[in-house]
């Protein structure tokens, strides 16, 4: 494998979870350059730097960057002690092995970013719910990974990327389009990922519907679903709504077929689809309030209010000089 830095933004609150990443830190290091960058208290920060201490280049993310958006934070600060041509951009509970992770940087040579496929494991009753969207996502396109590589001079040439954005993944591949950088999305490219907290997974419904913002097509479609389904039950359509079910549930194993999806999405996922697109129109109307009476949604102590730019204003500003993210965001790249 060629030389490859490793970069995990971090910021946990307890560290029910250390022992499991320090092994996988351990496994990782063995294969790349790991780089974390830790917004945790100042407690677990001490601790971690004592667990990782030899093992890891462990620091907290650079107080210059002033951004909202803490996951940014620390890919800023990752990418500005970058050194090598391909670097591995991962969210602390992803978790390659090692072909993996080969297989990213074997793309590189290809692309400027790389889009792996996640897949949930262990799979808890609200992993088996949320991998309906993944299954919904890859029928159609591609799903949004927790996960990227990317070369270092395409995000050099970008001077990173906004950091004041709620869908910070969806804005990084844009970005890397509007400065015409080329993305690979292998569907057959499946990294691992543990799953969230059920608390934690329902903390995020309202959230993720917000990222919809950022595509209206989509939101529009969900914002449509809830009109639809009460005008069908009014009228006692029942059979349009069983139908509606079951082609959504086909849409979904569609997505879980595509690629040699079922090694690693379980048949249950799929029938999820339905109950998760229900979940997502009525938290998508949730969102539009935020966005139009509270003028964006709670994040970090702050209120984020863009989802993520359109791929014309990002180039407007590249084309513009002064408007562009180098000089937004004082990634130093």
């Amino acid at each position: 494998m060629s030389r490859v830095d490793y970069v995990l933004p971090l910021r946990w609150e307890d560290d029910t979870g250390l022992e499991e990443l320090t092994a996988y830190l351990r496994m990782i290091a063995q294969h790349a350059r790991v780089i974390v960058v830790d917004g945790s208290p100042a407690r677990l920060f001490a601790r971690h730097a004592g667990h990782w201490a030899g093992l890891v280049t462990h620091l907290a993310p650079d107080e210059d960057l002033a951004v909202a958006n803490g996951k940014v934070a620390g890919v800023l600060t990752g990418m500005r002690r970058a050194t090598a041509d391909d670097v591995v951009i991962a969210d602390d509970d992803v978790r390659y092995d090692p072909d993996g992770l080969a297989r990213v940087i074997a793309l590189l040579r290809r692309a400027d970013l790389v889009r792996p496929q996640n897949y949930f494991d262990p799979l808890p009753w609200h992993a088996r719910w949320d991998t309906a969207r993944t299954l919904l996502n890859r029928s159609v396109g591609a799903d949004y990974p927790g996960t990227f590589g990317i070369r270092r001079d395409i995000f050099e040439k970008m001077g990173g990327y906004d950091g004041d954005v709620l869908f910070e993944n969806l804005e990084l591949i844009r970005t890397v389009r509007a400065y015409g950088g080329r993305e690979n999305r292998p569907l057959d490219l499946y990294v691992r990922r543990l799953p969230p907290g059920a608390d934690r997974f329902w903390s995020q419904r309202v959230r993720q519907a917000y990222d919809d913002l950022a595509q209206p097509a989509r939101m529009a479609a969900f914002l449509a679903v809830l009109p639809g389904l009460g005008t069908a039950l009014l009228r006692r359509r029942l059979g349009a709504v069983a139908m509606g079910a079951g082609l959504t549930v086909a849409l979904a194993e569609a997505g879980r077929r595509r690629a040699g999806g079922r090694r690693v999405f379980p048949f249950m996922a799929a029938l999820f689809a339905p109950i998760w697109v229900l979940e997502r129109a009525t938290c998508s109307w949730v969102a539009l309030t935020a966005r139009l009476a509270l003028g964006g949604v709670p994040y970090a102590g702050r209120r984020l209010r863009v989802a993520a730019h359109p791929v014309r204003l990002l180039r407007r500003r590249q084309a513009g000089g002064s408007g562009s993210l180098a000089a937004r965001n004082p990634a130093g790249l």
